[in-house]
C-alpha cells in the first residue's frame, strides 16, 4: 500500500505566542523540528482575525523551508489575493467563522458552487493545487469534482468526536464509503480534524488515503514530550497502519 503522507499544522505554535507577544515559539522552529521528524508538509490557517499564523510567518515559512506549504483559507477575496501572491503548494479552501474556536464543519461545496469556482480557477492557474475541506457526503464529493478541484480533505471531526463502539464504527464506514467514492471521481483524497494516536490507526488504513494533516493534538503532545518525538510516534502509527 502506498505510503501516507503526514502534513503537521503549526498554527497552535503561532497560538501559544500571539497569547503573550513577541516572538517565542516561533513557527519557523516548529517547521525545522517537523521536516526533521517524518512530516512531508506543513499545514497553516491564516485566518481573517490572524489568530495563528500571521503574514510574516507565511513569508518566512516560504523562505525557510523546503517542505511544501498547504495554506488553509477562507473563500474571502482577501485570502484569494494573498494566497494568489504567495503561491504556496497547496491551497485548502476552508468554511471559516470569526467566533468558532476551530474550523466547524465542512465547506459547503454545493451551495457556493458560484462562488468558489472562479476562486479555485484562479488559484490553479497560479499554480497551487487547490483542496476543499468537505464532511464525508456524497453530494459535497461529486460537487468538488464538478468544480474541478484535483484534491478534497474529509473532515474527520465526528468520527473523532464519536462515542461508543457503534457511533465510532459508523463514522469510519462513512469516511471509508467518501473516500471510495472520491477516488472513483478522480480525486486525490485526504482527510484531518481531530485525530490522535488513539484514533489514527482505522483512518490511515483507509487504502485511498494519499495525506493526513494534523496539528491540534501533536502541538499539545509536544508539551509533554517534545515536538520531534511526538510526530515521530504519528508517523510510525500511520506507517504501521498502512502494514
Amino acid at each position: 500500500m502506498k505510503r501516507l503522507r503526514l502534513g503537521v499544522n503549526i498554527d497552535h505554535v503561532a497560538t501559544i505566542r500571539n497569547a503573550r507577544g513577541g516572538l517565542h515559539p516561533d513557527p519557523v522552529r516548529a517547521a525545522m523540528v517537523a521536516a526533521e521528524s517524518g512530516a512531508d508538509g506543513l499545514t497553516i490557517h491564516l485566518r481573517e482575525d490572524r489568530r495563528h499564523i500571521t503574514d510574516d510567518d507565511l513569508t518566512r515559512l516560504a523562505a525557510a523551508t523546503a517542505l511544501p506549504i498547504n495554506l488553509e483559507m477562507a473563500a474571502t477575496d482577501e485570502m484569494l489575493g494573498i494566497a494568489l501572491a504567495a503561491r504556496p503548494h497547496a491551497a485548502c479552501i476552508v468554511p471559516e467563522r470569526r467566533a468558532e474556536r476551530t474550523t466547524e464543519g465542512g465547506l459547503d461545496a454545493a451551495g457556493l458552487h458560484n462562488t468558489l469556482a472562479p476562486m479555485v480557477r484562479r488559484l490553479g492557474a497560479n499554480g497551487s493545487r487547490v483542496s476543499l475541506f468537505i464532511a464525508p457526503d456524497s453530494d459535497q464529493i461529486e460537487a468538488a469534482a464538478r468544480l474541478g478541484v484535483p484534491v478534497i480533505e474529509l473532515h474527520t471531526g465526528p468520527y473523532a468526536h464519536a462515542e461508543g463502539e457503534a457511533e465510532v464504527a459508523a463514522e469510519l464506514a462513512r469516511l471509508a464509503e467518501a473516500a471510495r467514492l472520491a477516488a472513483s471521481l478522480g480525486l486525490e483524497v485526504h482527510a484531518g480534524h481531530g485525530l490522535t494516536y488513539e484514533n489514527v490507526a482505522p483512518v490511515a488504513a483507509l487504502p485511498e488515503l494519499a495525506e493526513l494533516n494534523i496539528g491540534h493534538f501533536l502541538i499539545g503532545e509536544a508539551v509533554f514530550v517534545g515536538l520531534a518525538q511526538a510526530i515521530a510516534r504519528m508517523r510510525a502509527l500511520m506507517d504501521a497502519a498502512r502494514g
